[in-house]
């Protein structure tokens, strides 16, 4: 976001934390778990991604480039959560910290499993996972034309922060300034 960044006053949630079990909207179940060393199956999901799945950019299209974007949201100051089906990957959403003490939110459902509610959840799951480790501010991008995401967002709390660019910019607040209260598993 740019440097008029602005945040909603009210804290959204409560949210689920990792793990985080359900059955989507296809009968499947799904959990949601904090990614450990997952970057292998997340390659390989990743590279089964179609090009109306990427938005601005990412995920990278070849395995070399998927790798090396997986190597910097796996640093150590990076939170991820992975929705599972079965043994297999079906959801990736990371919050990347920038230099002003929030952290960008990208997240991404396999076209086989969206519309079924796992984006929702997975959402939902890093958010609370993002309370519990201490993060307060959560922003992101998303390009205009894409409202099926667009409503994804404003249904778990984010509001439209600048529309004065190509893409929105969105943002939400998860905690309080000093809230060390966890994010409860409803």
């Amino acid at each position: 976001m740019n440097d008029d960044r602005s945040y909603p006053v009210e804290v959204s949630g409560p949210f689920p934390t990792p793990p985080h079990r359900f059955v989507d909207g296809e009968d499947r179940e799904i959990v949601v778990r904090v990614a450990d060393d997952d970057r292998e199956a997340l390659v390989a999901m990743y590279e089964a991604f179609d090009s109306e799945d990427r938005a601005q950019g990412i995920p990278p299209v070849d395995e070399q480039s998927i790798r090396r974007w997986l190597e910097r949201v796996f640093e150590s100051d990076c939170l991820n959560a992975i929705a599972w089906h079965d043994d297999d990957p079906v959801g990736h959403a990371m919050l990347v910290p920038d230099e002003e003490g929030a952290h960008e939110l990208a997240i991404f459902v396999l076209g086989t499993h969206q519309s079924a509610g796992i984006g929702t959840e997975l959402l939902q799951t890093l958010l609370g996972y993002g309370k519990r480790e201490g993060i307060e501010r959560v922003w992101l991008t998303v390009e205009r034309w894409n409202e099926p995401a667009i409503g994804l967002y404003q249904k778990v709390g984010f509001e439209i922060r600048n529309t004065e660019s190509f893409e929105l910019e969105m943002a939400i607040r998860i905690a309080d300034p000093g809230d060390d209260s966890s994010a409860a598993d409803p």
